[in-house]
């Protein structure tokens, strides 16, 4: 990852890389965000194609295939939105290349480093702390969720998070389905929001003990559709970081309706994990969904440990 942000900072000109590149410890870092708004950093539309082929290359040292398909898919639905929203060809509202890069401290020197892919609907964040990798927080939105007509590209972008969700739900019995279920009505978005520090109130939901086998076994399909998007190497690290806390610990929730097209939502829940999943605006046909680390996000775990141990670091 370090040798492919190299490459891209040496691909970019002065006044690009000044637009790109900020210092570890700016706030901007915890900025992050889900709506259309202008950012810090240097958009995919600034670059030219050999820039966005080494930014591509980058993208791809944090990202799976899967989860590289999902970035893509949800750019390109920005072609989407400003056909059915009527707006013209050359609107920035809504635009595929308006996806900024920012890059924070720096890759090829020893310190912690970090950088951020962000735009509409997709926010993806690394921060690298002694060579590990923290891929957290990880927003994947779409909108729409389902296209009305063709198989664009993009369609059913997140069908899986949608599918796999209500699964589960459908396969849990009345009692099941009761303990699961924390809300007639689902919430509007996503609870955490875009809070630099997630936190929620544990103790709501279905716990992993009160599911037969086969619906554990549901319940880690679902958060592997989540992990998965990430290179596989950072996904392992996730996956053994929950079961050091205990599967026994994680907890299923679920807010609004069980059919499709109906207003819904759902959270899974561990001491260290936390996925939400909304589905509530146009019509249940515009998806939000976040993964968070309750105590790495942003690499803040290890970055205090880092800073503990390292004598010669300057108070931080």
């Amino acid at each position: 990852m370090a040798k492919s942000a190299v490459a891209l900072t040496e691909g970019l000109n002065a006044d690009q890389l000044a637009k790109m590149q900020m210092p570890f410890d700016s706030d901007e870092r915890f900025n992050w965000n889900y709506v259309p708004l202008e950012r810090k950093g240097l958009t995919i539309e600034e670059m030219n194609q050999d820039q966005r082929a080494l930014a591509m290359k980058l993208l791809r040292t944090g990202l799976s295939d899967q989860g590289m398909e999902k970035a893509q898919a949800i750019m390109q639905l920005e072609n989407v939105l400003r056909e059915l929203e009527g707006r013209g060809s050359d609107d920035h509202y809504r635009h595929p290349e308006r996806y900024y890069l920012s890059l924070f401290g720096d890759p090829a020197g020893e310190a912690p480093w970090g950088w951020r892919l962000e735009g509409h609907h997709l926010s993806l964040n690394f921060s690298s702390v002694t060579g590990e990798i923290i891929a957290t927080p990880a927003f994947f939105g779409s909108n729409p969720a389902t296209l009305p007509r063709g198989n664009y590209p993009g369609n059913d972008v997140l069908r899986q998070e949608e599918e796999k969700g209500r699964a589960l739900l459908m396969s849990f019995n009345e009692a099941q389905y009761k303990s699961a279920i924390i809300a007639e009505k689902a919430p509007g978005d996503i609870i955490t929001r875009n809070d630099r520090k997630a936190s929620l109130e544990n103790g709501e939901g279905l716990g992993y003990p009160g599911m037969t086998p086969l619906q554990q076994a549901g319940l880690v399909e679902l958060i592997k559709v989540y992990l998965n998007n990430m290179e596989p190497g950072i996904a392992a690290k996730q996956w053994a970081q929950i079961l050091e806390d205990g599967v026994e610990n994680l907890k299923f929730a679920w807010a609004g309706g069980s059919e499709k097209g109906q207003g819904h939502y759902y959270r899974i829940q561990g001491p260290g994990i936390l996925i939400e999943y909304d589905n509530t605006q146009n019509d249940a046909n515009h998806i939000h969904t976040v993964w968070r680390d309750l105590r790495n996000d942003f690499g803040e775990d290890l970055l205090k440990r880092h800073y503990e141990t390292s004598p010669h670091h300057h108070n931080h």
